[in-house]
């Protein structure tokens, strides 16, 4: 569920962000660059710890507008994940792949790879490489 719900979320913010007029490069700063920040200060000392580091604008619009993203229909589907996962479904399917090469996850990936946000993330790590 993190994996493929924290890079939802990210790929979601960037292509509103850039949609709506945000450069990429600035896009990627706002969803995914920051994403490490807010992770990092969450591990160091929980969810208050990082609510009390941020702006009080972050925090205001984190507290009051969350549930609009993570809502009941989407806690409704990470039931189905699990009830797959606990089944032996998310086994049987996976399973599946492995006779045809991980095709599916193949084309998965190389779509994932094409997408903007990645090509602008590479970009700019690439401003931050030591040489």
């Amino acid at each position: 569920m993190l994996c493929g719900g924290v890079t939802a979320l990210i790929q979601a913010g960037f292509d509103t962000l850039v949609k709506n007029g945000y450069r990429p490069e600035i896009a990627y700063f706002e969803v995914l660059h920051e994403l490490k920040l807010i992770v990092d200060l969450i591990q160091a000392g929980g969810m208050m710890h990082m609510w009390n580091s941020v702006s009080n604008t972050a925090e205001f619009g984190g507290l009051t507008r969350r549930d609009r993203v993570i809502n009941a229909e989407s806690r409704k589907e990470m039931e189905k994940i699990l009830q797959e996962i606990n089944s032996g479904k998310f086994a049987e399917e996976w399973t599946k792949e492995w006779p045809n090469d991980l095709a599916n996850m193949k084309k998965l990936e190389a779509e994932e790879a094409d997408k903007e946000i990645e090509k602008v993330g590479k970009e700019i790590r690439a401003l931050f490489e030591r040489k």
